[in-house]
Protein backbone atom coordinates (compact mmCIF):
# COMPACT_ATOMS: atom_id res chain seq x y z
CA UNK A 1 0.00 0.00 0.00
CA UNK A 2 1.57 3.43 -1.35
CA UNK A 3 0.34 6.43 0.04
CA UNK A 4 -0.91 8.03 -3.22
CA UNK A 5 -3.20 5.04 -3.76
CA UNK A 6 -6.75 4.33 -3.38
CA UNK A 7 -6.03 1.50 -0.88
CA UNK A 8 -4.76 4.14 1.28
CA UNK A 9 -7.30 6.84 0.84
CA UNK A 10 -9.57 4.36 2.23
CA UNK A 11 -7.70 2.65 4.55
CA UNK A 12 -6.49 6.13 6.58
CA UNK A 13 -10.32 7.37 7.73
CA UNK A 14 -10.69 4.06 8.82
CA UNK A 15 -7.94 3.83 11.17
CA UNK A 16 -7.81 7.50 12.09
CA UNK A 17 -11.29 7.39 13.46
CA UNK A 18 -11.33 3.92 15.39
CA UNK A 19 -7.97 5.50 16.81
CA UNK A 20 -9.52 8.80 17.82
CA UNK A 21 -13.01 7.55 19.06
CA UNK A 22 -13.04 4.35 19.93
CA UNK A 23 -9.39 3.67 21.48
CA UNK A 24 -8.89 7.48 22.08
CA UNK A 25 -8.75 7.05 26.14
CA UNK A 26 -6.90 3.24 26.70
CA UNK A 27 -3.24 3.86 25.55
CA UNK A 28 -2.75 -0.54 25.39
CA UNK A 29 -5.69 -0.08 22.76
CA UNK A 30 -4.29 2.84 21.16
CA UNK A 31 -0.92 1.15 20.23
CA UNK A 32 -2.46 -2.17 19.93
CA UNK A 33 -4.74 -0.80 17.13
CA UNK A 34 -1.50 0.96 15.89
CA UNK A 35 0.69 -2.02 15.61
CA UNK A 36 -2.29 -4.11 14.21
CA UNK A 37 -2.88 -1.55 11.34
CA UNK A 38 1.00 -1.32 10.29
CA UNK A 39 0.87 -4.68 9.68
CA UNK A 40 -1.96 -4.67 7.56
CA UNK A 41 -0.42 -1.39 6.15
CA UNK A 42 3.18 -3.27 5.50
CA UNK A 43 1.26 -7.02 4.58
CA UNK A 44 -0.69 -5.16 1.85
CA UNK A 45 2.56 -6.05 -0.40
CA UNK A 46 3.55 -9.48 0.57
CA UNK A 47 2.40 -10.88 3.83
CA UNK A 48 5.31 -13.48 4.13
CA UNK A 49 7.45 -10.62 4.90
CA UNK A 50 5.20 -9.86 8.02
CA UNK A 51 7.44 -12.99 9.73
CA UNK A 52 10.58 -10.51 9.38
CA UNK A 53 9.10 -7.58 11.42
CA UNK A 54 7.81 -9.74 13.89
CA UNK A 55 10.82 -11.81 14.49
CA UNK A 56 13.23 -8.66 14.47
CA UNK A 57 10.96 -7.01 17.07
CA UNK A 58 10.73 -10.24 19.12
CA UNK A 59 14.52 -10.32 19.08
CA UNK A 60 15.15 -6.84 19.68
CA UNK A 61 12.90 -6.63 22.43
CA UNK A 62 14.57 -9.64 24.53
CA UNK A 63 18.12 -8.36 23.62
CA UNK A 64 18.04 -5.23 24.96
CA UNK A 65 16.41 -6.33 28.07
CA UNK A 66 19.52 -8.99 27.94
CA UNK A 67 21.93 -6.25 27.77
CA UNK A 68 20.59 -3.66 30.49
CA UNK A 69 20.47 -6.62 33.00
CA UNK A 70 23.83 -7.99 32.31
CA UNK A 71 26.52 -6.25 34.54
CA UNK A 72 29.57 -8.63 32.17
CA UNK A 73 30.39 -6.36 29.87
CA UNK A 74 31.99 -9.33 27.27
CA UNK A 75 27.95 -10.41 27.72
CA UNK A 76 26.51 -7.40 26.80
CA UNK A 77 28.45 -7.63 23.40
CA UNK A 78 27.45 -10.94 22.79
CA UNK A 79 23.92 -9.97 23.35
CA UNK A 80 24.55 -6.78 21.14
CA UNK A 81 26.27 -8.81 18.36
CA UNK A 82 22.98 -10.97 18.18
CA UNK A 83 20.76 -8.11 17.52
CA UNK A 84 23.49 -6.59 14.68
CA UNK A 85 23.93 -10.14 13.07
CA UNK A 86 20.29 -10.97 13.07
CA UNK A 87 19.10 -7.71 11.78
CA UNK A 88 22.32 -7.05 9.36
CA UNK A 89 21.62 -10.71 8.47
CA UNK A 90 18.41 -10.45 7.12
CA UNK A 91 19.64 -7.26 5.23
CA UNK A 92 22.65 -8.44 4.02
CA UNK A 93 20.75 -11.85 2.54
CA UNK A 94 17.56 -10.21 0.74
CA UNK A 95 19.64 -7.37 -0.50
CA UNK A 96 23.05 -8.36 -1.18
CA UNK A 97 23.26 -11.83 -1.53
CA UNK A 98 23.53 -11.76 -5.39
CA UNK A 99 25.18 -8.91 -5.66
CA UNK A 100 28.09 -10.44 -3.91
CA UNK A 101 27.60 -13.71 -5.27
CA UNK A 102 28.35 -12.36 -9.01
CA UNK A 103 31.26 -9.72 -7.48
CA UNK A 104 33.05 -12.80 -6.43
CA UNK A 105 31.87 -14.96 -9.51
CA UNK A 106 33.45 -11.83 -11.65
CA UNK A 107 36.53 -11.76 -9.39
CA UNK A 108 36.92 -15.59 -9.68
CA UNK A 109 37.08 -15.32 -13.57
CA UNK A 110 38.94 -12.50 -13.48
CA UNK A 111 41.60 -14.49 -12.33
CA UNK A 112 41.27 -17.38 -14.72
CA UNK A 113 39.04 -19.75 -12.26
CA UNK A 114 35.81 -19.78 -13.44
CA UNK A 115 32.67 -19.78 -10.83
CA UNK A 116 29.23 -20.52 -11.99
CA UNK A 117 27.40 -19.70 -8.63
CA UNK A 118 23.34 -19.64 -8.68
CA UNK A 119 21.42 -16.80 -8.38
CA UNK A 120 18.84 -16.76 -6.27
CA UNK A 121 15.43 -15.42 -7.25
CA UNK A 122 14.94 -13.26 -3.73
CA UNK A 123 12.55 -10.19 -3.61
CA UNK A 124 13.71 -7.11 -1.35
CA UNK A 125 11.25 -6.55 1.34
CA UNK A 126 10.14 -3.35 1.58
CA UNK A 127 11.76 -1.17 3.76
CA UNK A 128 13.92 -3.75 5.72
CA UNK A 129 16.55 -1.09 5.14
CA UNK A 130 14.59 1.48 7.29
CA UNK A 131 13.05 -0.72 9.93
CA UNK A 132 16.07 -2.55 10.16
CA UNK A 133 18.38 0.76 11.43
CA UNK A 134 15.49 2.06 13.27
CA UNK A 135 15.20 -0.90 15.45
CA UNK A 136 19.21 -1.42 15.61
CA UNK A 137 19.38 2.34 17.49
CA UNK A 138 17.71 0.37 20.13
CA UNK A 139 19.53 -2.22 20.99
CA UNK A 140 22.82 0.11 20.41
CA UNK A 141 20.99 2.55 22.57
CA UNK A 142 20.52 0.34 25.46
CA UNK A 143 24.16 -1.12 25.54
CA UNK A 144 25.59 2.57 25.18
CA UNK A 145 23.19 3.49 28.18
CA UNK A 146 21.60 6.41 26.53
CA UNK A 147 18.09 4.28 26.91
CA UNK A 148 16.43 1.80 29.32
CA UNK A 149 14.75 -0.83 28.14
CA UNK A 150 10.67 -1.17 27.49
CA UNK A 151 8.60 -3.98 29.16
CA UNK A 152 5.65 -3.54 26.64
CA UNK A 153 6.19 -5.30 24.25
CA UNK A 154 2.63 -3.38 22.12
CA UNK A 155 4.66 -0.18 22.56
CA UNK A 156 8.16 -1.37 20.96
CA UNK A 157 5.97 -3.41 18.14
CA UNK A 158 4.53 -0.38 17.37
CA UNK A 159 7.77 1.82 16.95
CA UNK A 160 9.12 -1.11 15.26
CA UNK A 161 6.39 -0.71 12.20
CA UNK A 162 4.66 2.36 12.62
CA UNK A 163 3.16 2.72 9.65
CA UNK A 164 3.50 6.27 8.56
CA UNK A 165 7.63 5.89 8.38
CA UNK A 166 7.97 2.18 8.13
CA UNK A 167 8.87 1.79 4.58
CA UNK A 168 11.16 4.93 3.85
CA UNK A 169 11.80 6.56 7.07
CA UNK A 170 12.35 8.84 8.85
CA UNK A 171 14.92 6.85 10.45
CA UNK A 172 13.52 7.55 13.90
CA UNK A 173 16.01 6.73 17.21
CA UNK A 174 14.61 4.67 19.81
CA UNK A 175 15.24 7.43 22.46
CA UNK A 176 13.62 9.55 20.69
CA UNK A 177 9.83 7.91 19.39
CA UNK A 178 9.66 4.96 21.70
CA UNK A 179 8.94 7.34 24.91
CA UNK A 180 5.81 8.36 22.64
CA UNK A 181 4.15 5.48 22.33
CA UNK A 182 4.41 5.15 26.05
CA UNK A 183 2.18 8.61 26.56
CA UNK A 184 -1.45 9.19 26.49
CA UNK A 185 -2.66 11.25 23.30
CA UNK A 186 -5.19 13.22 23.08
CA UNK A 187 -6.98 14.65 19.95
CA UNK A 188 -5.30 18.12 18.39
CA UNK A 189 -7.10 19.83 15.96
CA UNK A 190 -3.57 22.21 15.69
CA UNK A 191 -1.63 18.71 14.92
CA UNK A 192 -3.80 17.58 12.48
CA UNK A 193 -4.44 20.97 10.82
CA UNK A 194 -0.46 21.01 10.80
CA UNK A 195 -0.48 17.39 9.72
CA UNK A 196 -2.92 17.68 6.67
CA UNK A 197 -0.79 20.76 5.20
CA UNK A 198 2.54 18.71 5.75
CA UNK A 199 0.88 16.03 3.55
CA UNK A 200 -0.70 18.03 1.17
CA UNK A 201 2.56 20.03 0.35
CA UNK A 202 3.80 16.46 0.42
CA UNK A 203 1.43 14.97 -2.11
CA UNK A 204 2.24 18.34 -4.06
CA UNK A 205 5.94 17.58 -4.33
CA UNK A 206 5.72 13.62 -5.45
CA UNK A 207 2.49 13.86 -7.76
CA UNK A 208 2.74 17.12 -9.64
CA UNK A 209 6.60 17.66 -9.70
CA UNK A 210 8.40 14.21 -8.98
CA UNK A 211 6.20 11.98 -10.90
CA UNK A 212 6.05 14.26 -13.66
CA UNK A 213 9.12 14.87 -13.65
CA UNK A 214 9.86 11.03 -14.16
CA UNK A 215 8.17 10.34 -17.47
CA UNK A 216 11.10 12.54 -18.81
CA UNK A 217 13.88 11.28 -16.75
CA UNK A 218 12.60 7.28 -17.73
CA UNK A 219 12.83 8.50 -21.62
CA UNK A 220 15.78 9.92 -21.87
CA UNK A 221 17.66 7.48 -19.32
CA UNK A 222 15.96 4.63 -20.67
CA UNK A 223 17.28 5.12 -24.47
CA UNK A 224 20.85 6.88 -23.75
CA UNK A 225 22.21 5.92 -27.33
CA UNK A 226 19.81 8.14 -28.88
CA UNK A 227 19.32 11.43 -27.16
CA UNK A 228 21.80 14.02 -27.35
CA UNK A 229 24.72 16.09 -24.89
CA UNK A 230 21.97 18.42 -24.22
CA UNK A 231 19.20 16.34 -23.67
CA UNK A 232 21.24 14.11 -21.10
CA UNK A 233 22.12 17.23 -18.87
CA UNK A 234 18.32 18.36 -18.70
CA UNK A 235 17.81 15.11 -17.93
CA UNK A 236 20.18 14.83 -15.15
CA UNK A 237 18.94 18.09 -13.56
CA UNK A 238 15.40 16.91 -13.67
CA UNK A 239 16.13 13.93 -11.34
CA UNK A 240 18.10 15.84 -9.00
CA UNK A 241 14.65 17.54 -8.55
CA UNK A 242 12.88 14.36 -9.06
CA UNK A 243 14.44 12.31 -6.40
CA UNK A 244 14.19 15.11 -3.72
CA UNK A 245 10.18 15.62 -4.43
CA UNK A 246 9.59 12.43 -4.00
CA UNK A 247 11.75 11.32 -1.52
CA UNK A 248 11.14 14.94 0.80
CA UNK A 249 7.50 14.50 -0.91
CA UNK A 250 7.18 11.02 1.52
CA UNK A 251 8.74 12.37 4.28
CA UNK A 252 6.30 15.47 4.76
CA UNK A 253 3.35 13.09 4.51
CA UNK A 254 5.00 10.59 7.13
CA UNK A 255 5.77 13.28 9.36
CA UNK A 256 1.94 14.96 8.69
CA UNK A 257 0.34 11.43 8.99
CA UNK A 258 2.02 10.94 12.31
CA UNK A 259 1.00 14.03 13.62
CA UNK A 260 -2.83 13.39 12.55
CA UNK A 261 -1.76 10.38 15.37
CA UNK A 262 -0.42 12.46 17.71
CA UNK A 263 3.68 11.77 17.34
CA UNK A 264 6.29 13.82 16.26
CA UNK A 265 8.82 12.33 13.70
CA UNK A 266 12.12 14.62 12.54
CA UNK A 267 12.35 16.92 10.02
CA UNK A 268 14.62 14.84 7.34
CA UNK A 269 15.02 17.33 4.27
CA UNK A 270 15.77 20.91 5.18
CA UNK A 271 15.80 22.48 1.38
CA UNK A 272 19.21 20.07 0.21
CA UNK A 273 19.95 22.14 -2.96
CA UNK A 274 20.58 25.80 -1.25
CA UNK A 275 23.33 24.13 1.05
CA UNK A 276 26.12 26.10 0.29
CA UNK A 277 28.62 23.08 1.45
CA UNK A 278 28.21 19.13 1.07
CA UNK A 279 28.79 19.39 4.74
CA UNK A 280 25.58 21.66 4.56
CA UNK A 281 24.30 19.55 2.06
CA UNK A 282 24.57 16.25 4.21
CA UNK A 283 22.97 18.16 7.15
CA UNK A 284 20.12 18.75 5.11
CA UNK A 285 19.78 15.70 3.35
CA UNK A 286 18.67 12.49 4.57
CA UNK A 287 19.22 13.51 7.96
CA UNK A 288 17.88 10.75 9.98
CA UNK A 289 19.88 8.59 7.46
CA UNK A 290 22.63 11.01 7.51
CA UNK A 291 22.69 11.42 10.99
CA UNK A 292 22.33 7.42 12.32
CA UNK A 293 25.65 7.14 10.25
CA UNK A 294 27.47 9.57 11.59
CA UNK A 295 26.75 8.49 15.50
CA UNK A 296 26.73 4.72 14.50
CA UNK A 297 29.52 4.53 11.90
CA UNK A 298 31.27 7.55 11.48
CA UNK A 299 32.29 8.42 15.22
CA UNK A 300 32.62 4.80 16.22
CA UNK A 301 34.97 4.75 13.30
CA UNK A 302 37.15 7.28 15.19
CA UNK A 303 35.38 10.58 13.41
CA UNK A 304 37.92 13.58 13.08
CA UNK A 305 39.67 12.35 16.57
CA UNK A 306 42.94 11.00 15.22
CA UNK A 307 44.49 13.39 12.77
CA UNK A 308 43.39 14.23 8.61
CA UNK A 309 44.32 10.99 7.01
CA UNK A 310 42.27 8.72 9.54
CA UNK A 311 39.64 11.65 9.42
CA UNK A 312 39.52 11.12 5.60
CA UNK A 313 39.53 7.41 5.48
CA UNK A 314 36.20 7.41 8.04
CA UNK A 315 34.40 9.60 6.15
CA UNK A 316 35.34 7.71 2.38
CA UNK A 317 34.02 4.81 4.51
CA UNK A 318 31.10 5.88 5.92
CA UNK A 319 30.11 7.24 2.10
CA UNK A 320 31.17 4.16 0.63
CA UNK A 321 28.94 2.25 3.24
CA UNK A 322 25.87 5.13 3.10
CA UNK A 323 26.13 4.33 -0.83
CA UNK A 324 25.97 0.29 -0.19
CA UNK A 325 23.00 1.01 1.53
CA UNK A 326 20.96 2.40 -0.76
CA UNK A 327 21.49 -0.56 -2.98
CA UNK A 328 23.74 -3.53 -4.33
CA UNK A 329 24.89 -2.07 -7.48
CA UNK A 330 28.12 -0.60 -7.94
CA UNK A 331 26.95 2.49 -9.22
CA UNK A 332 25.60 3.19 -5.78
CA UNK A 333 29.15 2.35 -4.33
CA UNK A 334 30.68 4.99 -6.49
CA UNK A 335 28.29 7.68 -5.55
CA UNK A 336 28.65 7.02 -1.99
CA UNK A 337 32.61 6.80 -2.80
CA UNK A 338 31.87 10.28 -4.64
CA UNK A 339 30.33 12.25 -1.84
CA UNK A 340 33.00 11.10 0.75
CA UNK A 341 35.33 12.41 -1.80
CA UNK A 342 33.87 15.97 -2.05
CA UNK A 343 34.24 15.61 1.66
CA UNK A 344 37.76 15.15 1.87
CA UNK A 345 38.34 17.84 -0.98
CA UNK A 346 36.04 20.24 0.77
CA UNK A 347 37.82 19.68 4.27
CA UNK A 348 41.30 20.25 2.57
CA UNK A 349 40.21 23.47 0.85
CA UNK A 350 37.81 24.49 3.25
CA UNK A 351 39.86 28.39 4.00
CA UNK A 352 39.36 29.06 -0.09
CA UNK A 353 36.43 31.42 0.22
CA UNK A 354 33.35 31.99 -2.62
CA UNK A 355 30.36 34.17 -2.84
CA UNK A 356 27.09 32.33 -1.11
CA UNK A 357 25.70 32.04 -4.45
CA UNK A 358 28.55 30.54 -6.26
CA UNK A 359 29.00 27.86 -3.01
CA UNK A 360 25.48 26.91 -3.93
CA UNK A 361 26.21 26.73 -7.55
CA UNK A 362 29.09 24.77 -7.42
CA UNK A 363 27.34 21.95 -4.58
CA UNK A 364 24.73 21.70 -6.74
CA UNK A 365 27.07 20.76 -9.76
CA UNK A 366 28.86 18.10 -8.51
CA UNK A 367 25.92 16.80 -6.69
CA UNK A 368 24.22 16.77 -9.79
CA UNK A 369 27.16 14.48 -11.56
CA UNK A 370 27.25 12.16 -8.58
CA UNK A 371 23.32 11.65 -9.26
CA UNK A 372 24.29 10.30 -12.82
CA UNK A 373 25.54 7.21 -11.36
CA UNK A 374 22.73 7.47 -8.46
CA UNK A 375 20.04 6.47 -11.42
CA UNK A 376 21.91 4.85 -14.15
CA UNK A 377 20.88 1.65 -14.71
CA UNK A 378 24.70 0.23 -14.87
CA UNK A 379 28.30 1.45 -14.80
CA UNK A 380 28.30 1.48 -18.50
CA UNK A 381 25.49 3.57 -18.86
CA UNK A 382 26.71 5.97 -16.38
CA UNK A 383 30.28 6.20 -17.65
CA UNK A 384 28.35 6.42 -21.74
CA UNK A 385 25.98 9.79 -19.89
CA UNK A 386 28.81 11.34 -19.05
CA UNK A 387 31.31 10.64 -22.12
CA UNK A 388 28.07 12.13 -24.07
CA UNK A 389 27.71 15.16 -21.69
CA UNK A 390 31.59 15.75 -22.70
CA UNK A 391 32.52 14.82 -25.62
CA UNK A 392 29.20 14.74 -27.87
CA UNK A 393 29.05 17.10 -30.67
CA UNK A 394 24.81 16.75 -30.92
CA UNK A 395 23.25 19.68 -28.72
CA UNK A 396 19.70 18.86 -30.18
CA UNK A 397 16.93 18.96 -27.39
CA UNK A 398 14.51 15.89 -26.65
CA UNK A 399 11.43 17.85 -25.79
CA UNK A 400 9.12 14.90 -25.53
CA UNK A 401 5.54 15.53 -24.86
CA UNK A 402 5.32 19.73 -24.62
CA UNK A 403 2.30 19.41 -21.79
CA UNK A 404 4.68 17.39 -19.78
CA UNK A 405 7.43 19.47 -20.03
CA UNK A 406 6.01 22.92 -20.27
CA UNK A 407 4.05 21.46 -16.29
CA UNK A 408 7.01 20.15 -14.98
CA UNK A 409 8.98 23.62 -15.68
CA UNK A 410 5.53 25.50 -13.91
CA UNK A 411 6.12 22.77 -11.04
CA UNK A 412 9.62 23.12 -10.37
CA UNK A 413 8.95 27.28 -10.82
CA UNK A 414 6.53 26.66 -7.41
CA UNK A 415 8.66 24.59 -5.89
CA UNK A 416 11.87 26.59 -5.97
CA UNK A 417 10.01 29.75 -4.98
CA UNK A 418 8.36 27.94 -2.08
CA UNK A 419 12.25 26.90 -0.88
CA UNK A 420 13.80 30.22 -1.76
CA UNK A 421 10.96 31.81 0.29
CA UNK A 422 11.27 29.73 3.35
CA UNK A 423 14.67 29.56 3.88
CA UNK A 424 15.75 33.72 3.05
CA UNK A 425 11.93 34.93 3.92
CA UNK A 426 10.43 32.46 6.42
CA UNK A 427 8.34 35.04 8.27
CA UNK A 428 6.64 34.83 5.14
CA UNK A 429 4.09 32.24 5.22
CA UNK A 430 1.27 31.20 3.17
CA UNK A 431 -0.59 27.80 4.22
CA UNK A 432 -0.11 28.89 7.64
CA UNK A 433 -0.40 32.84 7.06
CA UNK A 434 -2.35 34.97 10.11
CA UNK A 435 -4.29 36.11 7.36
CA UNK A 436 -7.46 33.73 6.71
CA UNK A 437 -7.61 34.74 2.63
CA UNK A 438 -4.11 34.35 2.17
CA UNK A 439 -4.02 31.23 4.41
CA UNK A 440 -6.83 29.40 2.08
CA UNK A 441 -6.18 30.82 -1.17
CA UNK A 442 -2.75 29.42 -0.75
CA UNK A 443 -3.85 25.85 -0.10
CA UNK A 444 -7.23 25.87 -2.49
CA UNK A 445 -4.55 27.01 -5.07
CA UNK A 446 -2.39 23.66 -4.18
CA UNK A 447 -5.22 21.34 -3.90
CA UNK A 448 -6.68 22.83 -7.14
CA UNK A 449 -2.99 22.42 -8.91
CA UNK A 450 -2.62 19.07 -7.57
CA UNK A 451 -6.54 17.95 -9.28
CA UNK A 452 -5.57 19.22 -12.43
CA UNK A 453 -1.38 18.49 -13.41
CA UNK A 454 -0.69 15.78 -11.17
CA UNK A 455 0.25 12.07 -12.32
CA UNK A 456 -2.09 9.61 -10.77
CA UNK A 457 -0.45 6.30 -12.08
CA UNK A 458 0.54 5.08 -8.12
CA UNK A 459 4.09 5.38 -8.84
CA UNK A 460 6.12 3.87 -6.24
CA UNK A 461 8.44 6.31 -4.17
CA UNK A 462 11.99 5.76 -5.23
CA UNK A 463 13.30 5.03 -1.90
CA UNK A 464 10.82 1.84 -1.43
CA UNK A 465 13.46 -0.07 -3.50
CA UNK A 466 16.13 0.73 -0.84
Amino acid sequence: MIFNSIDFAIFLPIVFILYWIISSKNLKLQNTLIVASSYFFYGWWDWRFLTLILFSTIVDFIVGKQIYKEKDEFKKKIFLWISISVNLGFLGFFKYYNFFLSSFGELFTFFGIPMNAERLNIILPVGISFYTFQTLSYTIDIYKEKLKPTNDFVAFSAFVSFFPQLVAGPIERAVDLLPQFSKQRTFSYEDMSKGLKMMLWGFFMKIVVADRLSLYVDEVYGNIDIHSSLSLVVATLFFSIQIYCDFAGYSLIAIGLAKLFGFDLMENFHRPYLATTFKDFWSRWHISLSTWFRDYLYIPLGGNRNGVARTNYNLLITFIISGLWHGANLTFIIWGFLHGLFLVIEKTFNKISFPNMLKIVLVFVFTNFAWIFFRADSLKDAFDVIQSIFSQSDHSFYLGDKGIFGFSIMAIIILLINDFVAEYYNKVKLFNNKNIVIRYTSIVFIVLYIIAFGVFDNSQFIYFQF
